[in-house]
């Protein structure tokens, strides 16, 4: 079976779950390529995209946001691939914007620049998208008869959430009609695509997963009970609330200053200046550290020696929500408690009390209030570790996902 994928960006550190979700149909036989907006960093990728050769089966479409550009490329294009499918590319020429159920990508010659890539691949079985808008992609293409195939949408947060914000909710209409399958990646996003008008019988919630045979619980845990780290696994952007983490640290520093307590963020985002001057007026530079990007390797490590992993999610001002977070999801395969937030699908991964802690969105006081209970008992760390890893095995476990995931397709071709 011959199955495309439809992503933003690739490759990308901080999209694990959809490089896990890849790899894991590879093994399982099946033909996967790749197409996506725009390339990624090649000099800081995981070792599976060079294990398992993704990069040949990556196609990238930049299209230029100057108007004079995009002309002068778009002729390029148009005289290069002309002959490969007239009729094909005189189409991707008609399809007018404005009103558009396939949304700004209707714009000004975007369709010729979608369709380019595709021209002359044998047919495949499946459409993947990840995110909504690389759906109205799909449809846009299927329409315009450059793909064949069952059209399937992954709904993650920010397409159902500040994307309509931005679009309005009636972006995904055109898409609900003409998709095959929709997989909100939890019932919170199940319920939200429902309320939208998206046919229930269309939806299939799909968690996104881990390989959880690669984080597992360290061998020799710290038990120290001086010495803790705390960790933080996100981009820096709003909707990950790490500026109420770092107020809650500070506080908890103040309140044991005897503690050798250690708060790491793994992560990059357009917050980073903005933390860094919130962490020097708290005169945290010495316990709390930025320490960017890691390939999926070097985040085990750290998570291996983390104590307590924190995840104070937000809705932004925007309204972008999150997911469900793999970090969380990794932190839990590795037996190890997590602090977050009552926030999108978190819930449906963290049971409060049990497997770590909720709290509401941006309380600092209860965000230190669960880390102290956590931080002074090891006892309690271990039992919901434990419970974390269970939980993870059994829902979130890739390899459990993927030959899910299989079925799916394969009732869904037949």
């Amino acid at each position: 079976m011959r199955i495309a994928f439809f992503i933003d960006k690739f490759p990308i550190l901080s999209e694990t779950f959809i490089l896990n979700q890849i790899t894991g149909l590879i093994d399982r036989g099946y033909e996967v390529d790749i197409y996506c907006d725009r390339g990624g960093n090649r000099a800081e990728m995981h070792p599976a995209v060079e294990e398992y050769q993704l990069l040949q089966r990556t196609y990238s479409t930049f299209i230029p946001r100057n108007i004079i550009l995009r002309c002068l490329k778009g002729i390029i294009l148009f005289l290069l691939n002309f002959l490969k499918a007239p009729q094909t590319v005189l189409n991707s020429l008609t399809i007018k914007s404005g009103n558009s159920p396939y949304g700004d990508l209707a714009d000004f010659l975007k369709p010729l620049y979608l369709t380019v890539p595709l021209l002359n691949k044998k047919p495949y079985d499946i459409i993947h998208c990840h995110y909504g808008r690389n759906g109205l992609k799909a449809v846009l293409l299927k329409d315009l008869g450059v793909i064949e195939g069952k059209i399937v949408v992954a709904f993650h947060g920010n397409d159902i959430s500040r994307y309509l914000k931005i679009h309005g909710d009636r972006i995904y209409d055109y898409l609900f009609e003409r998709g095959d399958l929709f997989q909100p990646i939890s019932q919170h996003w199940s319920k939200k695509l429902i309320a939208l008008g998206c046919n229930p019988d269309k939806i299939v919630i799909h968690h996104m997963g881990i390989d959880c045979d690669k984080f597992m619980p360290p061998q020799d845990k710290n038990t120290d009970p001086e010495e803790i780290l705390i960790v933080s696994i996100a981009r820096l952007v709003e909707k990950k609330g790490l500026s109420y983490g770092i107020q809650a640290i500070a506080q908890l520093i103040l309140q044991y200053p005897q503690l050798k307590l250690q708060y790491h963020l793994v992560g990059d985002g357009v917050l980073k200046q903005e933390l860094t001057k919130q962490i020097e007026q708290l005169k945290m530079k010495d316990r709390v550290k930025l320490l960017g990007w890691k390939k999926q390797q070097e985040v085990r490590a750290i998570i291996d020696r983390a104590d307590i992993v924190l995840a104070p999610s937000v809705t932004s001002q925007e309204g972008d929500c999150e997911g469900i977070p793999v970090s969380l999801m990794e932190a839990m395969a590795q037996a190890i408690p997590v602090v977050s937030t009552y926030h999108s699908g978190i819930p449906e991964l963290v049971e409060d009390g049990v497997t770590g802690y909720l709290v509401p969105e941006k309380e600092v006081d209860s965000l230190q209030d669960k880390l102290d209970n956590l931080t002074n008992n090891f006892d309690l760390r271990q039992k919901m570790g434990r419970g974390g890893r269970a939980k993870v095995m059994q829902e979130f476990n890739i390899a459990l996902l993927c030959d899910r995931l299989s079925q799916i397709y394969q009732e869904l071709v037949s």
